[in-house]
């Protein structure tokens, strides 16, 4: 009886043992998005993919359009072609949108910031419509803009066919794809000023007060967590493109054609908590670090500060120093002008033993026109005076 006593604790203990093995964090990964379509995880500054699941798997990607549509009005203000403050007029078509909105009326005048609150708070499908129409004069205009900037971004497996993420025949992208939009997004680091809200209003000196909340509710949720943009339609089920900070490191997780939206949140959250606990982030050069002078031909100036376009970072294991690594800093030979403010003038190249950790696009600080021929002439006569 005694052996037979010793015998079933030995057994009880040897299943106790199996039952609650410690699970390892690579096993974890395979659990962090087990009922969605497809899912990404990256490491924004590095674009280092720490997970992904079927991330090239061209699905309908609903309103998770607008960060796309997000991009080109950021990328409008920045170039002054927009401004926050004017205000635009609504379109009977803008006004006839349906699914998410903010009930915009036709002839009703908004402001820039007050339709991106809308369309970044509310998902509103009207307001991204009358920025759009104001920025390339219609959405089948603005549609192209949107086609074109992906491809100028390498995504070949986005394809859009309207600003709102309604959905379409032929309208689709990839967890890939909108990780690598979210990215493009996040250099105007503005944007999370209004993503990150998880309420405001519009129209508050109206007896029309409108009530903005945000349909992304981990901001609200989930610490660090300040946007970026959800995505539902019956085809494209439950989306989400999510992005936090925290301990300097900032990720992005993407989900694509979950269930419901509680399991949407719950694998953005796995993933987020992944990171953190697995990764470290090594900030090394701040945005818009001048980092060198690039010579320009022919320019009013002769040349111009090179600098960060982005935030410049290492990523390592949480248990990994940063060190023995090597910064190169390469400027682009034969440059004419005229040159924009943020045109590509170099690159800045991570290495580490040899191997190429990451490379990133410097930029120019200015806009550099033409010289003109007095310009020219005087910089001749110079250099003839000094040959003498």
């Amino acid at each position: 009886m005694k052996r037979f006593a010793v015998l079933f604790l030995s057994l009880l203990l040897l299943a106790t043992a199996f039952i609650f093995k410690p699970v390892s964090a690579e096993e974890k990964k395979t659990e962090l998005s087990d009922d969605s379509k497809s899912a990404i995880l990256i490491e924004r500054d590095t674009g280092a993919v720490l997970y992904e699941k079927n991330s090239r798997e061209k699905l309908p990607p609903a309103s998770m359009t607008k960060v796309m549509t997000m991009l080109l009005v950021m990328e409008a203000l920045d170039s002054g072609q927009l401004k926050l403050d004017e205000k635009i007029r609504t379109s009977e078509y803008a006004a006839s949108m349906g699914g998410s909105q903010i009930f915009l009326e036709a002839g009703e005048e908004m402001t820039v910031k007050e339709l991106l609150l809308g369309v970044a708070i509310a998902s509103a499908n009207d307001a991204s419509v009358a920025l759009a129409e104001r920025i390339a004069g219609s959405e089948e205009a603005f549609v192209e803009k949107m086609n074109k900037r992906a491809a100028e971004l390498g995504l070949k497996d986005t394809k859009f066919q309207n600003t709102t993420g309604l959905t379409a025949k032929d309208h689709y992208s990839t967890a890939h794809d909108m990780a690598i939009m979210a990215k493009e997004l996040l250099k105007h680091e503005e944007i999370t000023d209004f993503t990150k809200l998880y309420e405001s209003y519009l129209r508050e000196d109206t007896d029309k007060k409108f009530w903005l909340v945000n349909t992304n509710k981990l901001v609200r949720f989930y610490p660090g967590v300040d946007g970026l943009k959800t995505g539902f339609t019956s085809d494209a089920k439950y989306c989400l493109t999510a992005t936090a900070k925290k301990d300097g490191m900032r990720v992005i997780a993407v989900v694509f054609g979950a269930p419901t939206s509680k399991s949407r949140n719950t694998q953005i959250t796995k993933m987020l908590d992944y990171a953190f606990s697995q990764y470290a982030s090594h900030s090394l050069y701040p945005k818009d670090e001048v980092l060198g002078k690039a010579k320009i031909s022919k320019g009013s100036l002769k040349e111009v500060n090179a600098k960060t376009a982005e935030p410049i970072s290492i990523l390592t294991k949480k248990d990994e120093e940063a060190k023995d690594f090597q910064t190169k800093v390469k400027l682009h030979k034969n440059l004419k002008a005229p040159l924009r403010k943020g045109d590509e003038v170099g690159e800045i190249i991570i290495e580490k033993n040899g191997k190429q950790l990451l490379s990133a696009p410097l930029v120019a600080e200015k806009n550099v026109e033409k010289a003109n021929w007095w310009q020219l002439y005087k910089r001749s006569f110079g250099l003839f005076t000094q040959s003498k």
